[in-house]
């Protein structure tokens, strides 16, 4: 059967501009840990952590996921936001933004993340990643920006940047190239998973579960919510 997709094997503008790796710290008055306060460091190794019910991990090495019920695992081993982004909340909040500050592993410059389609396959310096969820703001999130009404606002603004899977292993650093290789038909983005969750009402959210491209368990929790 022909594969319906597109496969690319160069690209000219995307990059990484910082690679960021949490060390845990405490967050609450019951002690629960995060590791949302990225720091950039050299380069990130990446791998296939497992799935998420096996532990959670990151697919990073050596950064800390606290939350392992909702972060961490395959589908969520490493999370991507566009620097536009953080320029975009900088003008909003009136304050610096800088690389790393929504606890992204990757931040990334002239790439449209939320509009890429699910399944959309990237290479990153000798890994290979792909386009699999939108990251579901959350109340340590909340806490890490202190800003009053957080998570309505950046939910509204419904561009919540997406994490990867690790296709393929390797080394990622700041100044790599983003090479799209391979690019699903579907036409499903990131932003239309994140707003049939959120603001977006029944209509995409039974486009989104019609399509079928969300991972198993993602795509049972779809289902249930279009049910209701």
């Amino acid at each position: 059967m022909a594969d319906d997709g597109v496969r690319e094997t160069s690209a000219a503008g995307p990059n990484v501009l910082s690679v960021n790796v949490g060390r845990p710290e405490d967050w609450d008055p019951k002690q629960h840990r995060t590791g949302i306060h990225k720091q950039p460091v050299g380069y990130l190794e990446v791998s296939d952590p497992g799935p998420r019910e096996s532990g959670g991990r990151s697919g990073v090495a050596g950064d800390f996921v606290g939350d392992e019920k909702h972060h961490g695992g395959s589908d969520k081993a490493v999370y991507l936001v566009a620097r536009e982004e953080l320029d975009h909340w900088e003008r909003e909040l009136g304050r610096s933004l800088p690389n790393a500050s929504f606890g992204e592993n990757g931040t990334t410059s002239g790439i449209d993340l939320d509009g890429a389609l699910v399944g959309t396959r990237w290479r990153v310096g000798t890994a290979v990643l792909e386009a699999s969820l939108p990251r579901i703001p959350c109340r340590t999130f909340a806490w890490a920006m202190d800003v009053p009404g957080w998570l309505r606002r950046f939910t509204q603004h419904g561009r919540a940047g997406t994490y990867a899977r690790v296709v393929e292993p390797g080394r990622i650093s700041a100044g790599d190239d983003i090479v799209e290789v391979y690019r699903p038909a579907h036409g499903i983005t990131v932003a239309d998973v994140f707003s049939a969750r959120t603001t977006g009402g029944r209509d995409v959210l039974a486009r989104v579960v019609e399509a079928g491209v969300l991972p198993s368990v993602y795509q049972r929790d779809y289902e249930a919510l279009l049910r209701k």
